[in-house]
């Protein structure tokens, strides 16, 4: 038998068939973890389309502000680069699947429904998402139609109380200690995480501000900076956002919206003042009938609140009537169960008597048997007395 024979009849490695390395899919940096920097992005239940328009939004103002993006790769190492830092480039480049690229916005798993990360690299976010609400906001021209909030990520953390407060305590140092000082609000946001409560962690936060600088001062109305913080699973996303409230709470539909006209002050003529008495009576007219809607929904409520009640009433009535009526049926089974033994009481009386009777019938029969025999014999004796006598005669 020759050597390929040989070969074909032996049992191949399972090798051979699966486990190979090349044929591995990469996995790796897909999701949002510590240490990261980027944008959080929420839409409502379609998030492809949603990274589509976000990618679309930075690349447009990125382009603006640090200008188109430039692809690391093909070009030689720098003179200058360091042994170490060209050895982890290289590193780098043969890990990655063939094809892969590091770009300037990249989209990876948040860990919460309708939340999008987009890792961000060499440019500042919160920059980056302040130009594009406040040229939005100019311009009152809508670019999106499903993305809700951008939310920029500065730095993120472990999602626990103490490592929040002690990577707050060096992040928040360049807005917040001496000489610096602002007016600020804590807005904290959790996301299939239960590990701190939201007022405990507003207030740790608060008080951390406070010994920084006693000049900070709470202002929940129009702070100067608002320190977010955005919590998903186990990681915690920190940022100091300026003019939130201004920008609709980073919301980029309410931000293009008309903003209510203000009055102006000085001299007002009569048509104006005629319209707003106009507006002011149609206001009133239509708080009128909210406040009657909202009184015949009381009432209705009250109404299906008389008919639960009724219901219950009569559940209550109709369970006490059954209640009765198995009551007195039981108490009736109970009389013919009674009546039913008075009945085998008389019964076993009148055959004790009956036997009694019989007994002493049976007792008085004997007797008189008895009694007759005995005069039989008495009768035959006197007879053979009387026989006797003859004869000796």
């Amino acid at each position: 038998m020759s050597a390929v024979q040989q070969g074909e009849g032996r049992k191949r490695n399972k090798k051979h068939y699966v486990g190979q390395p090349h044929n591995k899919r990469w996995r790796g940096g897909r999701e949002l973890e510590v240490g990261m920097e980027g944008i959080l992005v929420t839409c409502n239940m379609n998030q492809k389309k949603c990274t589509a328009e976000a990618f679309d939004l930075l690349n447009e103002y990125a382009d603006k502000l640090y200008g188109p993006e430039k692809f690391p790769g093909g070009e030689g190492s720098c003179p200058d680069e360091d042994v170490d830092d060209a050895l982890k480039r290289e590193v780098a480049q043969l890990r990655a699947p063939p094809g892969y690229q590091e770009r300037r916005f990249q989209a990876l798993e948040s860990g919460a429904n309708n939340v999008i990360f987009i890792r961000t690299r060499n440019l500042e976010s919160d920059k980056l998402v302040h130009h594009i609400l406040s040229d939005l906001h100019a311009t009152k021209k809508k670019k999106t139609r499903v993305i809700l909030r951008m939310l920029p990520v500065m730095g993120t953390c472990r999602a626990f109380l103490d490592d929040i407060l002690n990577y707050l305590s060096n992040f928040l140092q360049p807005w917040f200690k001496r000489p610096n000082t602002a007016t600020y609000q804590v807005v904290y946001k959790a996301r299939n995480n239960n590990h701190s409560k939201r007022e405990d962690v507003i207030k740790s936060v608060a008080g951390l501000v406070g010994k920084m600088n006693s000049k900070n001062r709470v202002n929940l109305s129009k702070p100067d900076l608002t320190i977010m913080l955005e919590v998903i699973k186990a990681v915690c996303c920190v940022s100091v956002a300026r003019e939130y409230t201004v920008y609709k709470k980073y919301n980029l539909q309410e931000v293009v919206r008309d903003d209510p006209p203000k009055t102006e002050d000085g001299p007002k003529t009569e048509e104006p003042e005629k319209a707003g008495d106009k507006a002011a009576e149609e206001g009133k007219e239509d708080d009128k009938a909210a406040e009657e809607g909202k009184e015949d929904d009381k009432a209705a409520e009250e109404g299906k609140e008389d008919d639960k009640v009724e219901e219950m009433e009569g559940d209550k009535v109709e369970e006490k009537e059954g209640e009765k009526v198995e009551k007195e049926d039981d108490k009736s089974a109970e009389k013919g169960k009674e009546d039913d033994k008075v009945e085998e009481k008389e019964d076993d009386t009148v055959k004790a008597s009956e036997e009694e009777k019989e007994r002493k019938a049976v007792e008085d029969g004997v007797e008189e048997q008895k009694m007759a025999g005995k005069g039989d014999v008495e009768e035959e004796e006197k007879t053979q007395d009387c026989d006797d006598k003859k004869d000796g005669e």
